[in-house]
């Protein structure tokens, strides 16, 4: 910027010196503005180069800005609380814990979306009514999400109100109150939302994957089941939060906040939850299989999945996948960018462009702490998704087939895998998950340095090998719709197992 600027000023004074000699200074002509532009007597005017007087320039920024570092702290009980510090005038604090929905039994399955459901209600100390009041009055933000293996609890607000923040936060998760007219007005919300899922095919299929894809404690459903709700109640409710939301698996972190300020609201509210050993992470098992659901629809949607082995703790094949899925890309037929508008990826170049009876088509991914899922879902009329399964399928093996994947198209997907994680870590909340989520995962925050270092890394080599060991795993598939013309499983899985 400051180039084109001093630029500009040389131009300027090349072609109108006479006019920008003078130093004296402004004085006002009866002519004004119209007066110049016709011709009239102009006003005198410093160069633009010459600061006025009594004006300090301030120094221009430098040309490296040091990335805040995370600091994390251990209370003596185990809980961490960890901070990065951010130029901004909002701050972000979330809650994570180790939990989700991978611990809950047959007696309290469901728990975790009522949990989510639960958030930010009454709590010992406040009302419904007044909780909201006090984030309406700071002009605060919350939110909670459940997932199968951790819980989220964020608020977000001017950095001048982080003591509010913590003490709210932190209150509204310790200490719920669980009323039995709140918890029931909230399990009468997820049966609306579990009759509206019929709407969201994707959503099914994903469930679907899970529950016929593993044994264990990954198919355990995270929505709850229409036949857990009658069970669900306050103490359940009680015991479960007991049982799991330990110092030990807890990670109150902050973005755009103090450290030390941090520490000091918050060690105070917390010291006192029980430090007990942390328990044992449930065991999930891949064995693969297939899930079918004949529905009334014109379309039918399939999903073929494998298992992505490790997970977040083997990083290297993590971040391989995480690569070829941007480079697999896809997506809907329709999109309003239009062609040269970055479809550049496989699945919408060689299906998407190709094939007009294709709704949709893309590569998707789950990854978890010690494994994860990855495949590719379709949307399509019913007389065409054996062709659909077919063209998946072929899209797997290729890119497990060394020098399918040109240098240009892996070049590519490293650069947009970095752009998205670079845009999304400018979000405060998803920079404040992330150091959050890191912590229960890792045992530390990471610096977003690493990734991109172990992201260059990746060849065509990494590619190929893992696309191949992925799709080694067997086969799980998932269809909604109208799946009289779907393949068969075995007929599918020789594709992929031949040998």
């Amino acid at each position: 910027m400051y180039r084109v600027a001093g630029s500009h000023l040389r131009s300027l004074k090349r072609h109108g010196s006479s006019r920008l000699a003078s130093t004296s200074v402004v004085k006002q002509s009866s002519g004004g503005l119209f007066g110049w532009l016709l011709g009239g007597k102009s006003n005198e005017l410093p160069p633009l180069n010459v600061p006025l007087p009594g004006i300090t320039v301030p120094q221009p920024l430098p040309d490296f800005v040091e990335p805040a570092k995370t600091k994390i702290t251990t209370l003596p009980n185990g809980i961490k609380i960890a901070s990065e510090t951010s130029p901004g005038a909002a701050a972000s604090v979330g809650l994570y814990i180790d939990c989700g929905s991978i611990y809950e039994t047959p007696e309290s399955s469901g728990v975790s979306h009522l949990l989510e459901r639960m958030a930010f209600k009454s709590t010992t100390n406040r009302s419904h009514l007044r909780l909201v009041r006090e984030i309406e009055a700071i002009g605060g933000n919350v939110s909670a999400s459940a997932s199968r293996e951790q819980m989220c609890y964020t608020y977000d607000a001017f950095k001048s109100y982080v003591p509010e923040m913590v003490e709210v936060l932190i209150d509204s998760v310790r200490n719920p109150a669980f009323f039995d007219w709140e918890v029931k007005e909230q399990l009468e919300k997820i049966k609306s939302e579990i009759a509206e899922m019929s709407g969201d095919p994707q959503g099914l299929i994903l469930e679907a994957l899970h529950s016929s894809g593993y044994s264990g404690a990954l198919a355990k459903p995270l929505v709850a089941p229409a036949s857990a709700l009658h069970r669900l109640n306050s103490s359940i409710l009680e015991e479960f939060i007991a049982e799991n939301y330990t110092a030990p698996r807890m990670v109150l972190a902050g973005l755009g906040v103090d450290h030390d300020e941090l520490l000091s609201i918050a060690e105070p509210l917390l010291t006192d939850l029980p430090g007990v050993k942390r328990l044992e992470e449930p065991k999930s098992v891949y064995v693969g299989g297939d899930y079918r659901c004949q529905a009334d629809s014109s379309k039918t949607h399939v999903s073929l999945a494998f298992e992505v082995p490790g997970g977040w703790s083997e990083e290297k094949t993590a971040v391989t996948t995480t690569i070829l899925q941007m480079l697999m890309g896809g997506g809907s037929s329709f999109s309003a960018g239009g062609p040269g508008k970055g479809m550049h990826s496989k699945l919408y170049l060689r299906i998407l462009n190709n094939y007009q009876q294709i709704e949709s088509f893309y590569a998707f991914g789950s990854i978890y702490n010690h494994t994860g899922l990855f495949g590719i879902h379709a949307t399509t009329s019913p007389d065409f998704v054996s062709k659909a399964v077919d063209l998946a399928a072929g899209e797997l093996l290729e890119v497990a087939t060394p020098g399918k994947v040109t240098q240009e198209q892996l070049d590519r997907a490293k650069q947009a895998t970095k752009s998205a994680v670079l845009m999304n870590l400018e979000s405060r909340t998803i920079a404040s998950e992330d150091i959050g989520r890191q912590i229960l995962t890792y045992g530390e925050r990471k610096p977003i340095e690493s990734f991109l270092k172990d992201l260059e890394e990746v060849t065509l080599n990494d590619i190929s090998s893992v696309a191949k060991k992925i799709i080694s795993s067997p086969l799980t598939m998932a269809s909604w719709g109208d799946v009289i013309h779907v393949p068969s499983y075995e007929s599918v899985s020789r594709k992929f197992h031949s040998k």
